[in-house]
């Protein structure tokens, strides 16, 4: 895949999940990102290490359902969203906590 091709999926990734459950993942060098319904696994390995410069072993996605809101008498519905669990390799890491 090329970078310019890699460059229009850095989009699809959103932002990273932090949880109590996915900091507990971090001990096993796991990280949790929100990314687009679309994205394929391919994708979501080759862009992520292409932004973060790492080795990635493992790819697992959860797609998430959609769920009711209700705001007073108004129904409404949240987006859906697809959760990636990446297993990266024993060198890595990726800081996602600022060092201040």
């Amino acid at each position: 895949m090329t970078n310019l091709n890699i460059a229009d999926n850095i989009d699809l990734i959103k932002y990273p999940l932090i949880t109590d459950k996915t900091i507990q993942l971090l001990n096993n060098n796991q990280y949790t990102f929100i990314v687009d319904p679309k994205i394929s696994k391919n994708k979501i390995k080759q862009t992520l290490e292409y932004i973060f410069n790492i080795k990635i072993i493992k790819v697992n996605t959860c797609q998430i359902p959609r769920k009711k809101r209700r705001v007073g008498r108004f129904l409404g519905i949240k987006p859906n969203y697809k959760k990636a669990i990446v297993k990266l390799s024993k060198n890595y890491t990726i800081n996602l906590f600022s060092q201040n």
